[in-house]
């Protein structure tokens, strides 16, 4: 087993024994603080300090070193300075110490020497089968109460709850465990990961999506350790539990150039590959730490929404308005109520409330309306969960309300949230809700927001299930394209070696032919068949249409002809350097939709798909979006069906819907061959034709860059 990697991390979470070493009694130290925290949780195992300055810490016997104790701990805490942790590590690994917290910083993120110490700390802990947490983290919680373990230094915990929290910051962390506090949210769980040099978000997921107490994850990340086993990892767990996530760092310095339109849009489109890898996962995404647990709150009261159909209910028609406009911005449906059921509203309220949806029933009601109006909507078999908002106003409470809403809901197993108004301290009745398995907000938007994700949830767990497909390729044919570039020595495929790469999996193309004089483009295009398009072949011109190296539309042998000196013209004065090895002609592809589909593989990710509007505007619109390959069939429809440019596929104002089934299945062809073919670091079809349903696809241009040891110097 590698560091970090036990499947279940009960020696992190559940020890017998803990040893802090570096507890100490001086007031405001770390070791002070953490010490005290873990005897003042009630730990129900056994606690020992560990440092050779003190001979108690907190009137707990302290051992001078590791080699003293009694026994082995289960679990190491440790405080001392980063140049002494390694040490201490191999102290514990040969004690027999199974899992080991590093509170101490100064390593990787003070640089290279600090790298180095991490390094070395990494190599004690596997050396020895250690899990490793941290270093320069801010420790693990349990609040099970068989366990009770508080190895942070935080001051306080929050109440005992079925939420877990993965935090890659320290600091947020702890400001995580205040606002628990403040709010009432409960936890199971906490990690700090600090600099992930063992433990990471994957192996977390395992473990947590395998903890009964847990119900919801949610993570605080700044980066992902490895893209392709988070996804493995939040596809399994988020089958059984949700989990959320908030993704700092959302704008980008800065692009690092590409020789492909893939690259630049991978590298510019980051933060958008995160929504897709999310997506693609099942994992809820929040702007905010807000969105986070407001949204955790919901999930962790165990709700469950049979669909998006939402029913509002409030006694002030501002209220109501703004939850309309969010359910609809969070993938909400407001659903027209049955004539039956807006009758039986009326008949129980004032002549000028609005029984439609929302139903407002204006100020003149009292709790005794609101539970017979939310019984009525929850008894409508298109509702599929209801907000109820209340403005206290005149003789009716928000107690009162509050108790009609309970008595409402004992009618009913569909979701209720609420949100209470007022200028009086309404916390008892926030409690009284929440305690019943209401969870309440303060403002409507949030309470749509968490019920959206509930929903997006939902339809996550009850999508219908495909498996990846395997076409029949020539791998033989693609293999040799890639062994001649090597041969070569080129960064970049030829065109016709692209072209021959992604043909012998299935991609097609029109007829072409290779020419090196106008005679011979001539006498290509009558074989062929006119119209035809004329284009440079070169290596070292990535985007040819930029230097005036692509003519379309050549119907005649004398267009063909001025298009070619046209051409030289052009590419003498753009690119005079460029190496020139031919043109080609090529049969003109009848009319259709241009898309661009494409392979990016990043250092974390693996093989990342693009898919968007194609053509030369790719990168000016960036219409675009990214799933991991392999893909699903329902994953290449969902890439489809997710660009703003779908209704020009799907067919508008008449015009024939495209080929959408030859168009995914080409995205599930490009998956596969990002799978099978590892050297292929960078591809680029653009544009590829989107012909009339039943027509196929045609690829038009493509590109394909391979990895540096793909393309070794040829052989002398």
């Amino acid at each position: 087993m590698s560091v970090g990697r036990s499947a279940e991390l009960d020696e992190l979470f559940c020890p017998a024994s803990v040893a802090v070493v570096g507890a100490s009694n001086r007031p405001g130290k770390v070791g002070t603080i953490l010490f005290r925290n873990i005897l003042g949780a009630g730990f129900r195992g056994v606690a020992y300090p560990v440092n050779p300055t003190w001979k108690s810490v907190s009137g707990v016997r302290c051992y001078r070193d590791v080699a003293s104790l009694p026994e082995a701990p289960d679990l190491g805490v440790v405080i001392v300075p980063a140049p002494g942790v390694a040490d201490v590590v191999e102290e514990l690994g040969r004690a027999g110490t199974r899992g080991v917290v590093i509170i101490s910083a100064g390593f990787r993120e003070v640089g290279d020497a600090g790298a180095r110490l991490e390094a070395e700390v990494v190599r004690r802990a596997e050396k020895y089968g250690m899990s490793l947490v941290g270093p320069n983290c801010f420790g693990v919680f349990n609040t099970d109460p068989e366990v009770s373990l508080n190895a942070t230094f935080s001051e306080s915990l929050p109440p005992r709850g079925n939420i877990a929290f993965v935090s890659q910051s320290g600091a947020l962390g702890a400001g995580i465990l205040q606002y628990g506090i403040a709010e009432r949210i409960g936890f199971s769980r906490f990690v700090s990961v600090g600099n992930r040099a063992g433990v990471d978000e994957n192996d977390l997921l395992h473990s947590l999506g395998r903890d009964p107490a847990t119900k919801v994850i949610l993570l605080y990340v700044e980066s992902l350790a490895n893209g392709e086993r988070f996804l493995e990892a939040a596809r399994a767990v988020t089958e059984e539990k949700p989990v959320l996530v908030i993704k700092s760092g959302r704008t980008a310095a800065g692009e690092r150039a590409a020789k492909s339109h893939t690259g630049s849009l991978a590298q510019s489109g980051r933060d958008l590959l995160f929504d897709a890898l999310f997506e693609q996962a099942g994992v809820q995404r929040a702007e905010t730490l807000g969105d986070l647990f407001r949204t955790a709150k919901i999930f962790a009261t165990g709700l469950t929404l049979a669909g998006p159909r939402l029913a509002i209910l409030t006694n002030s028609g501002g209220p109501g308005i703004v939850a309309a406009d969010a359910a609809i911005r969070h993938g909400l449906e407001l659903p027209a109520l049955p004539e039956s059921i807006r009758s039986e509203i009326a008949r129980r309220l004032p002549s000028i409330a609005s029984v439609g949806n929302p139903v407002d029933m204006t100020a003149d009601v009292g709790a005794d309306q609101y539970r017979e109006v939310l019984r009525l909507l929850l008894d409508d078999p298109g509702v599929d969960a209801a907000l109820v908002i209340t403005t206290p106003a005149g003789t009716m409470t928000a107690d009162a309300v509050a108790r009609a809403v309970l008595e409402a809901k004992r009618t009913s197993k569909k979701p209720i949230t609420a949100c209470l108004f007022g200028l009086s301290d309404l916390s008892k009745e926030v409690t009284f809700l929440e305690e019943n398995g209401i969870p309440t907000f303060t403002f409507p938007e949030e309470a749509v927001q968490g019920l959206g994700s509930l929903a997006r949830y939902q339809a996550w767990r009850t999508r219908p299930r495909t498996e990846v497909r395997s076409f029949p390729v020539d791998r033989a044919k693609a293999r040799e394209a890639i062994d001649q570039a090597a041969r070569d020595g080129t960064p970049v495929l030829p065109e016709y070696a692209a072209r021959e790469l992604l043909s012998a999996y299935g991609i097609p193309f029109p007829p072409v032919a290779r020419v090196r004089s106008v005679d011979e483009a001539v006498d290509a295009a009558a074989s062929i068949g006119f119209p035809v398009v004329l284009k440079v072949a070169s290596p070292d011109i990535p985007h040819k249409t930029d230097v005036g190296g692509v003519a379309l539309g050549l119907d005649s042998p004398a267009k063909l002809r001025a298009a070619w000196a046209t051409m030289q013209d052009a590419l003498r004065r753009h690119v005079p350097t460029a190496r020139i090895e031919g043109f080609e002609v090529e049969s003109q592809v009848p009319s259709g939709k241009e898309v661009l589909i494409g392979v990016q593989r990043d250092r974390s990710f693996g093989p990342v798909l693009v898919f968007g509007l194609g053509g030369i505007y790719v990168e000016v619109l960036r219409d675009v979006t990214f799933r991991l390959a392999p893909v699903r069939p329902l994953s290449a429809k969902h890439m489809v069906q997710s660009v703003k440019a779908f209704p020009l596929l799907a067919g508008v104002r008449g015009e024939a819907p495209s080929d959408l089934e030859a168009l995914e299945e080409a995205i599930e062809r490009v998956s596969q061959l990002a799978i099978d073919l590892p050297e292929v670091v960078e591809l680029d079809i653009n544009p590829l034709i989107v012909r009339g349903r039943g027509q196929g696809v045609v690829a038009v241009d493509a590109r394909v860059v391979l990895a540096p040891s793909s393309r070794s110097a040829p052989t002398p």
